[in-house]
């Protein structure tokens, strides 16, 4: 349904061409400037997948390795573990000091590998309890620290970079409990 300006454009038009080119072209730039807006707004969105795919495959390099890695962390404790079962008098004895000398060199050598693939260990001990890191499996009665620190560690926690690998297993400290004596 036409109103009555454009029923006189129209009527004008044919008997100017002018007019008509005019409005043809008014058409046109209107066109254009569509046109330009789709293909501004099309860069952009490619631009954005650009770079999301470009973080997308750095965070895949960066983060490949976290399966293989998580498993790895089994191997650690364990090596951890056996070094620690070794009595003093065995670390002593002459028989025994090339075995500990390389289960220690391993130890070493494993961290090695863990520290070049970005893998650290989470600080715990003494640290106050941060739930993004750390994950409290008892509260130990204590009047020597702040409640909420962290006074022990069962299970060492890991980073991959800036992530967490695997949570530090600790025991925080709570407030001691006094008992007055009736």
């Amino acid at each position: 349904m036409m109103d009555e300006n454009e029923t006189v454009r129209e009527e004008t038009a044919a008997d100017a061409p002018e007019v008509a080119e005019h409005d043809r072209v008014q058409a046109l730039e209107a066109e254009l400037a569509e046109a330009r807006a789709a293909a501004l707004y099309a860069q952009a969105e490619t631009q954005n997948v650009r770079r999301r795919l470009e973080k997308d495959a750095q965070d895949a390099r960066a983060y490949a390795a976290t399966g293989f890695a998580r498993d790895m962390l089994t191997v650690a404790d364990n090596l951890e573990r056996a070094l620690q079962a070794i009595p003093a008098d065995l670390r002593e004895d002459e028989r025994f000091k090339g075995l500990v000398a390389g289960i220690e060199a391993t130890g070493r050598e494993l961290t090695a590998v863990f520290e070049r693939n970005g893998i650290s260990k989470v600080t715990a001990l003494g640290e106050k309890l941060d739930p993004n890191r750390h994950q409290a499996m008892i509260e130990l009665p204590t009047a020597d620290v702040e409640p909420g620190t962290i006074v022990q560690e069962m299970q060492a926690g890991y980073m991959i970079r800036d992530r967490l690998l695997r949570p530090s297993l600790v025991g925080v400290a709570k407030a001691a409990e006094n008992v007055a004596a009736s």
